[in-house]
């Protein structure tokens, strides 16, 4: 394999530690150890009593089961936990692929859902969400992309970085198409729990034998630092990712997996309280892109906390952001990182008022430019 340059990875690498306010982040404002304690019971003796022994294969059974309880159909033997969700992601991915298979992927988008599966050998086909039509997904536009050939869909709504989203009707066209090719649906559930005008959508893993989805707490639950995941999937895909991840990971820490069960059993007290704040923080954005003018297009997110706003008369937002960084302290991801160069990344899920302050200055810096 040869894997080429995460752009995303590339920026935020040299600014994500060092900004005043960050509104880049596609997730919701992070939760402390006090907080998840608090939310769960869990005591410092239960840390005490932890044996820092290897850990299974594919996760502690009973957290499996509380997975595949609240994610997947109830069997945990469709469950692997997994180092975050781009570990999960990246053992099915080289589980199934192989050179000359072929992947329909979304543009814009996120680096390890088309990339990895290109280092593997594969041609990728893209399903384009047309910033014209506010990035609104039409099955119409996937099917011509589907045949015989086509080895996985790998898809993940609501959308990062756009927000957009399908409804369940389309879900169930999207695994139609994938049943008369006999191809897998890779689903990238990240903010599954993080819609605004409709119910989440069901697992794709129960509607569709080859159907694989994947969780993390990265972005909805606010515990991007835990690097917790999990993937719930066919047994022989779950045992192929095995074979690989004795050569890598092994496991998942125990202890990480200890907290990850205190949080699974405690889900609502985490999603809830973030996705009432992203609720209110999607309408002041809504707000304040309604105030810009000119300046800004904002196609309104159904889901996640990232909205994707072009900003009009920029060929390439990445100077901008560069100058917004460096003389304001905001932090917003130039669009070029998700093949869209005239857009940004900008996240709405962090705490109200850096956002608020967040959105003032950026408003600034879009009247003086450029400088």
């Amino acid at each position: 394999m040869r894997l080429r340059p995460a752009p995303l990875e590339d920026w935020l690498r040299d600014y994500y530690f060092t900004a005043d306010i960050d509104i880049s982040s596609s997730g919701v404002q992070t939760y402390t150890m006090a907080e998840l304690r608090a939310k769960t019971g869990v005591r410092p003796e239960d840390l005490d009593r932890l044996t820092f022994d290897d850990g299974y294969s594919t996760g502690d059974p009973a957290l499996r089961r509380l997975i595949a309880d609240r994610f997947g159909d109830g069997d945990p033997g469709r469950v692997i936990t997994a180092n975050g969700s781009s570990e999960a992601i990246s053992l099915v991915l080289s589980t199934l692929l192989g050179p000359g298979d072929e992947v329909v992927a979304v543009q814009p988008g996120y680096h390890l859902l088309v990339a990895y599966a290109e280092a593997l050998g594969c041609t990728t086909r893209t399903w384009t969400l047309p910033a014209e039509r506010g990035f609104r997904p039409a099955v119409a536009d996937l099917e011509p992309l589907v045949s015989e050939r086509t080895r996985a869909i790998v898809l993940n709504f609501p959308h990062n970085p756009t927000g957009a989203h399908l409804t369940e009707e389309e879900l169930r066209q999207v695994v139609a198409l994938a049943e008369r090719a006999g191809a897998y649906v890779l689903w990238d559930g990240a903010f599954t729990s993080l819609v605004y005008d409709a119910p989440p959508l069901p697992p794709v893993s129960t509607l569709y034998e080859r159907g694989i989805d994947f969780g993390t707490f990265s972005k909805a639950f606010g515990l991007p630092g835990l690097r917790f995941g999990w993937c719930v999937a066919p047994p022989s895909v779950i045992d192929g990712c095995v074979r690989i991840r004795d050569y890598t990971t092994l496991h998942v820490a125990p202890l990480i997996e200890l907290l990850a069960g205190a949080v699974i059993e405690h889900a609502p007290a985490f999603l809830e309280p973030r996705l009432r704040q992203a609720t209110s923080n999607r309408a002041l954005l809504a707000e304040w892109a309604g105030e810009q003018g000119d300046r800004v297009e904002l196609a309104l997110p159904g889901g996640g906390v990232a909205a994707f706003p072009r900003l009009p008369g920029l060929a390439d937002t990445r100077d901008f952001c560069d100058d917004l960084f460096k003389r304001h302290g905001v932090l917003v991801i130039p669009g070029a990182c998700f093949g869209a160069p005239e857009h940004i990344r900008l996240g709405f899920g962090g705490a109200t008022e850096q956002l608020t302050e967040g959105l003032e200055r950026l408003g600034r810096a879009l009247a003086d430019w450029p400088a």
